[in-house]
């Protein structure tokens, strides 16, 4: 059992994938064996987490997550804790296996109750796996919520309680309180959905337990790809070999929005940066950072350069487009100019032609932005948060960063997409998307492959959110700009 960080390579495996890794796996063992070992998993995290704990809660689901809890029970009642089990369901109508553990609890004399107990220094949620369909309600709501506003640390077995393994949704009346120290040990395989969606803050702190089952051959639906290495640079290297970043954006009253970025493309490493300002009022030079070239954006010959568009744009991203997309060597599409894009069918067929063209693209939408792209609502972006970036990156042949808690990097080939798990609620604040944007530019500058760049940049800007000191002032998207390392 590991646990899975911000730095951690694996595949992810749906729901389906999960079925059919399981079923040869259990075929293979003795029967009750995956479950005895999925039971002493959530033992021995449970006894990590509280090892001084008296008495722990653990609330059982009538289908085999609630088998692992039965299993985990009897486990802790032989090292001395005092387990306390709740069971919602029908014992005969549990699987085998779990009915098999529901016997090893009692004959260990691990204590039943109708309600959970008045104090508790753990709460284990085995209630439901990946198998439930149907949002929790009732008793089984109820005894969620208690989980959720005790303030006692949670430990969810496989998934949390109504989670959907694939997506990250999380259904019915729960919800993760940011006061309640929560942790998931899943089995088999890793999910997608306890990565991205509202299954970061349900899950918490993932652990990982392939039960002994080992590598498999099944395809993945997606992967974490851990931390980018460190890019060297040559004492033989001057400001071309790192290319040119072009920004265009700045209209008028949002020239900031224009110089984060190109203050981050700068910190990234960017041999040189133009900031291309919409606004033709705007000041000749920024004084607080000189490093920065600003020009009237109409003049900056982009058949060279890689520019990032839209941030702070405007309406007047609309008009700068068109020679945007036909231009531009390398681009990255992000605010104002995807908002364009979205309502404006040469554009977007602009868009199309550049992967044609071998031109590499980079958009980065909020799932708004997304939406507006394909034609639906904010809702179905995060639904299925996969399955939209896929599309997006489909429809227009591009890299498509679809940004939020799990950022999803998807390319448009038959490839896995990449779930991001650095970055927390610190970036929830204006500026930072212009940030990542300038980030990737300068990433595409220094002639990365598009997906690398994207990958790489999505990581390191999260990372300087987790690595922020907690006791330091608050990270603003200006400060988040000057710590961009390359």
């Amino acid at each position: 059992m590991h646990r899975i960080t911000s730095a951690t390579v694996a595949d992810l495996f749906d729901i389906a994938t999960t079925r059919r890794i399981e079923q040869p796996a259990a075929t293979a063992l003795p029967a009750h064996t995956l479950m005895q070992r999925a039971g002493l998993a959530v033992a021995r995290l449970a006894m990590a987490i509280a090892p001084h704990a008296r008495t722990i809660w653990i609330a059982c689901g009538p289908g085999n997550n609630g088998g692992d809890g039965f299993e985990a029970a009897a486990q802790l009642q032989h090292r001395g804790f005092m387990p306390i089990v709740t069971f919602l369901g029908d014992e005969n109508r549990l699987p085998p296996d779990a009915k098999a553990s529901l016997q090893r609890a009692r004959d260990a004399s691990v204590i039943f109750a109708q309600k959970p107990p008045a104090e508790y220094e753990l709460a284990i949620d085995a209630l439901l796996g990946i198998g439930s369909t149907r949002p929790p309600e009732g008793v089984m709501a109820e005894w969620l919520r208690e989980m959720d506003t005790t303030g006692q640390p949670v430990l969810s077995v496989d998934v949390p309680s109504g989670l959907n393994a694939d997506t990250g949704v999380l259904s019915g009346s729960t919800g993760a309180h940011a006061d309640t120290a929560r942790f998931c040990v899943t089995f088999l395989t890793l999910k997608p959905g306890l990565f991205t969606a509202q299954g970061r803050d349900a899950a918490g702190t993932v652990w990982f337990d392939d039960l002994g089952c080992g590598d498999t051959a099944e395809p993945s639906t997606a992967r974490l790809a851990g931390a980018p290495k460190a890019q060297a640079r040559t004492h033989a290297s001057h400001k071309g070999s790192y290319g040119d970043v072009a920004v265009i954006g700045g209209a008028s009253g949002m020239a900031g929005a224009a110089l984060l970025a190109g203050s981050a493309a700068l910190h990234a490493g960017a041999g040189r940066v133009f900031v291309g300002l919409l606004d033709p009022s705007a000041a000749p030079v920024d004084t607080t950072q000189p490093e920065l070239m600003l020009r009237d954006a109409s003049t900056l010959d982009l058949s060279g350069m890689t520019a990032v568009c839209g941030c702070g744009g405007g309406t007047d991203a609309r008009s700068a487009l068109p020679r945007v997309l036909a231009t531009a060597a390398a681009l990255v599409l992000d605010a104002d100019a995807l908002n364009a894009i979205a309502t404006d069918s040469a554009l977007q067929t602009q868009l199309a032609s550049r992967a044609r063209r071998g031109r590499p693209t980079v958009i980065t939408p909020h799932p708004l932005e997304a939406a507006r792209l394909l034609g639906c609502t904010a809702g179905d972006i995060q639904a299925d948060r996969l399955a939209a970036a896929h599309q997006l990156a489909s429809r227009f042949g591009v890299v498509a960063v679809l940004k939020g808690s799990g950022t999803v990097i998807a390319d448009d080939s038959d490839a896995p997409a990449v779930l991001n798990l650095t970055g927390n609620a610190r970036l929830a604040t204006a500026g930072t998307g212009d940030v990542l944007a300038g980030m990737i530019g300068a990433a595409l500058a220094a002639q990365q492959p598009a997906f690398e760049a994207a990958c790489e940049a999505v990581w390191r800007h999260g990372h300087i959110a987790d690595t922020w000191p907690a006791n330091a002032a608050p990270l603003t998207a200006s400060t988040l700009a000057r710590q961009a390392p390359f």
